[in-house]
């Protein structure tokens, strides 16, 4: 309780603090909420609730991992008052797009993202659709535009109201409503947190800023379409990454705590508020970066998006928005989009049949291009060819009714094979919450086959088999594995160099859910070789018999071995037990202060212990492990 509150007494001051980013963007937002608190005191405690409200779901769902698509209803309303600022339904479109890929970490940015932080990074499962029903139950593009003799607009929801000069609001508890229009004073938008007005719920963005890499808007260098990701990310609860403070917090566990907003493009690591070594994730959508340099949304940011969607704006979820009237008056968009038939060159693209099509328009492309390639079709499939192995592609489909045309439907997903032959089944699977279901004791074989690709798997222990071993081969570069907990807590890696094989051995008898995350070292990837993957499980602990050098073999008598030392990333723990058992493991700092404990389970004779120390500070630590019978200690440095 007493964290709400001062949640709330933070927000209802911020007219006092203000970011200093430099170059950064002008979100409107907190400013929007502070007049909303004072025309509206009652918000005030409506906020309390729902922040305890998300509390109470996040607390309830936690170890629920993998969450079912939520997909919301959106209209544009297009209030314009010269011919640029009515832009056009292309653009529109295409900020969806940018919306839905965003959202779903399908960005061709993804890669962008500092390795550090690429295992929070997540697919936040929320989708957007044009709305295909109205208020009224008739068919509708979901696109509403209005002239208006206002030249430009403010935060102060005018926009939001014909009898202003804007556009009235649809029903907020069945669609999120989009106002473009031409913004003053350098403002690019605006979003209403939930709990406010009805009237005035949704989002507010400047016209030049909606488009995306392939269909641009003119405000540079936020002209790609990510002011309304970081303005629908406002719609859904989620605060700016900085708190709205001097190293402020945003309510999310699992981003960093910053000094202030950030503007440009910063180098990384951009450290403050002792935040080091990886420093601010200036990349999140909701920092004041430019649109070229957001890439990534947050787990934690993402639970909270998705108690707000079953809370406070729970009745989004039973909306009709997306599916159109049957019998109704407009072209319907297809649905139920799948590839068939996927080659290393060819595809058989799919789809449902829409009433009173004559035709479809087909479009295609590499996921990671700007271009699309046109065709059309009079069934509901499409055989197409001369695409390029291994090679992941987006594909929309346009329902032609005679005279009258549909909008584009969402993309639709498929990888083609490498030129091999080598068959990668378990395409997408970029997160966490894609992650694969896979069998122990079992091949997998697959492709790392861009530098974007990140291969997520999930696999489960049963009792007595709980001993895991997991082997990583057959690679064509560099290739790295982790091993992760059902709550995704990284417990082990390894990352040998060059195309060794790689190898985890679990000795903790635990039963239950693990993810396995396979990826290419400094972005390494091939396009035709397959790598191997096996989880095997059995009742009894696997041996660790590392390679020893005849130096380090006298030296595991009377202590333990430290490789590489000094390290900056992965060590491994090298050391001799004179009888199987269970160790007691404590690294302490300089300080004494423990910094890791745990214990392992261990066998006669020579044993390892991986650990990562890179979120360790430079300086000495000691290793201090209780084995059966016999206590040992050693030194060892962190030297980023």
């Amino acid at each position: 309780m007493k964290k709400v509150y001062l949640l709330i007494i933070i927000l209802a001051s911020f007219h006092g603090f203000r970011a200093t980013g430099q170059n950064s963007r002008n979100c409107g937002t907190m400013e929007y909420l502070s007049e909303q608190m004072a025309n509206d005191p009652e918000l005030t405690f409506r906020m309390e609730a729902i922040e305890r409200e998300v509390d109470q779901w996040i607390s309830n769902n936690h170890n629920q991992r993998v969450q079912a698509i939520i997909t919301i209803p959106v209209v544009f309303h297009v209030v314009y008052s010269t011919s640029a600022q009515n832009i056009s339904d292309s653009r529109i479109l295409a900020q969806l797009d940018v919306l839905n890929k965003d959202f779903a970490r399908l960005n061709a940015d993804a890669s962008s993202t500092p390795s550090v932080f690429q295992g929070v990074s997540v697919n936040t499962n929320i989708q957007f659709c044009m709305a295909k029903r109205d208020p009224s139950g008739n068919a509708t593009t979901g696109i509403i535009r209005r002239q208006t003799t206002t030249s430009s607009f403010s935060s102060n929801n005018n926009v939001k109201f014909t009898s202003s000069g804007g556009s009235n609001a649809w029903p907020a508890s069945s669609y999120l409503n989009i106002w473009v229009c031409n913004l003053g004073g350098g403002l690019l938008g605006y979003a209403q947190f939930p709990g406010g007005s009805a009237s005035t719920d949704g989002v507010v963005v400047l016209y030049s800023s909606v488009g995306s890499p392939s269909v641009p808007g003119t405000a540079t260098p936020y002209h790609l379409g990510r002011t309304a990701t970081h303005e629908v990310g406002h719609w859904l609860n989620l605060r700016h990454i900085w708190g709205d403070s001097y190293c402020g917090n945003d309510q999310v566990s699992d981003t960093p705590t910053q000094q202030t907003s950030n503007g440009g493009c910063p180098s990384f690591p951009h450290v403050t508020c002792s935040n080091g070594p990886n420093g601010d994730m200036f990349m999140n959508y909701m920092d004041y970066t430019y649109d070229a340099c957001m890439n990534m949304f947050t787990a934690g940011q993402a639970a909270r998006m998705t108690a707000s969607l079953n809370g406070t704006r729970s009745s989004i979820l039973t909306s009709l928005g997306c599916t159109p009237p049957s019998g109704g008056g407009t072209c319907g968009v297809p649905s139920g989009l799948n590839a068939t038939s996927v080659t290393s060159s060819s595809a058989t693209l799919n789809w449902s049949s829409v009433t009173g099509a004559t035709s479809y328009n087909v479009r295609y492309k590499p996921t990671a291009s700007g271009t699309w390639t046109n065709t059309t079709s009079t069934t509901t499939s499409k055989a197409i060819s001369g695409l390029t192995s291994s090679t992941p592609y987006d594909f929309q489909i346009q329902a032609v009714c005679g005279a009258t045309t549909g909008s584009f439907s969402g993309s639709g997903l498929f990888t083609t094979l490498s030129s091999s032959g080598c068959t990668d089944t378990y395409e997408s699977n970029n997160s966490s919450s894609t992650a694969k279901i896979i069998s122990v004791n079992t091949d997998i074989n697959a492709l790392i086959s861009s530098t974007t690709d990140l291969d997520w798997y999930r696999f489960t222990t049963t009792s007595p088999n709980t001993y895991i071993q997991l082997t990583l081969t057959n690679l064509p570069y560099d290739y790295d594995v982790r091993l992760y907990s059902s709550g995704l807590s990284l417990l082990a890696t390894s990352q040998n160099g060059g195309t060794l094989s790689e190898t985890i051995n679990r000795n903790t008898s635990v039963a239950g859910t693990y993810y396995v995350r396979v990826y290419g070292y400094n972005g390494a990837y091939s396009t035709s070789q397959c790598y191997k993957l096996r989880v095997n499980t059995r009742s009894s602990a696997w041996r660790l018999e590392p390679p020893m050098s005849n130096a380090n073999k006298d030296k595991l008598f009377s202590s333990v071995i430290a490789i590489p030392n000094p390290s900056s990333s992965q060590t491994i723990f090298e050391f001799l037990a004179d009888i199987p058992g269970t160790a007691s493991i404590k690294i302490v700092d300089v300080t004494g202060r423990i910094v890791h404990s745990g214990n392992l389970e261990v066998e006669e004779g020579i044993n390892s212990w991986n650990m990562d120390v890179s979120e360790l500070n430079n300086g000495m630590y000691m290793i201090m492990m209780n084995l059966p019978g016999e206590h040992r200690t050693s030194r060892f440095m962190v030297q980023h």
